[in-house]
């Protein structure tokens, strides 16, 4: 059955709610405020459902109207997706692509694959964003990267898994007093003690850390060298990846803390490609080396 509503009244829609109001939505559609007051009156017609109610001088949507809202919201965002899918796979090779990676992702991994990357594709540029739990959601739901590596497959995207089972130990200097004590710590322990921890990239960070966060001494900070260099000086604990503090744990300027529960953390992280099938030949072609890099290091150290 053809639609009996068409893509520019859901857009009419979705404009006086998000605008709030008709003449706001006039404004933002470039129309006339009687010809989005038709579009969305044509639409109630059709569909015989109510989605507006005169509320004072406001339009205020009816129940209804609210499940026909998030809907419309949806489809407007996915016509958008296609239009530039389409964009993408006329154009051929993109001329530049962005990344965004948790910032627990080996960066030693990430640059060898940016690096293979380059050697076939230089006229290609490459924008590394190294991001902070939410702030990774918020650039592919933004569409700001055409990649993300991340431990969180945002609702609407899909995912696969590319570096499984990341280690995290909690680690501190090892004249840190909490190594003072001579015996396996408890999180009542850790709570006297100066937590650091980096700081979510996202402009609202809403979704929370897997480490522990019960200590009331926090140290917050915007990237992982800042974090690694306060624990060396003996400022606090933290968890960290045993890639990105190996070095640290082979000099013994940091050591393993004896957690009774909960020293060591797992994590899963995921290869997101943002377009999907309809990604241009660069993003497939980096997210290819990317997928090889890593299986290439796992194979080397054994691991499945």
């Amino acid at each position: 059955m053809s639609p009996r509503i068409s893509l520019e009244q859901w857009r009419a829609l979705v404009a006086v709610v998000d605008a709030g109001g008709y003449a706001q939505a006039a404004e933002t559609l470039h129309k006339t405020q009687s010809s989005v007051s038709y579009l969305v009156a044509k639409l109630e017609r059709s569909l015989n459902i109510k989605v507006f109610e005169i509320d004072g001088r406001r339009a205020r949507l009816t129940d209804n109207g609210q499940v026909l809202y998030r809907r419309a919201r949806a489809l407007i965002d996915e016509a958008g997706n296609i239009e530039r899918a389409a964009g993408t796979l006329a154009a051929g090779w993109e001329p530049e692509l962005s990344i965004a990676a948790e910032i627990i992702f080996p960066s030693w991994m990430l640059l060898r694959a940016v690096a293979r990357f380059g050697s076939v594709r230089p006229q290609t540029r490459v924008q590394l964003h190294e991001t902070v739990l939410t702030g990774t959601d918020e650039m592919l739901i933004d569409r700001r990267v055409q990649l993300a590596i991340t431990n969180n497959i945002p609702r609407g995207f899909t995912g696969e898994t590319l570096l499984p089972q990341m280690r995290f130990v909690v680690a501190a200097h090892p004249g840190h007093p909490l190594h003072q004590l001579g015996r396996e710590l408890t999180h009542d322990d850790l709570r006297a003690h100066r937590h650091l921890m980096v700081r979510d990239t996202a402009a609202h960070g809403t979704r929370e850390s897997r480490a522990w966060q019960g200590a009331e001494q926090r140290l917050t900070v915007s990237n992982m060298g800042t974090s690694i260099a306060a624990a060396v000086a003996g400022m606090g604990f933290a968890w960290y990846s045993e890639d990105q503090i190996r070095g640290e744990l082979l000099r013994g300027e940091l050591k393993a803390l004896p957690l009774k529960q909960g020293a060591e953390i797992r994590v899963d992280l995921y290869l997101v490609i943002a377009e999907g099938d309809a990604a241009g030949p660069g993003t497939q072609l980096l997210a290819q080396i990317l997928r090889e890099e890593v299986k290439a290091q796992c194979v080397k150290h054994g691991h499945a």
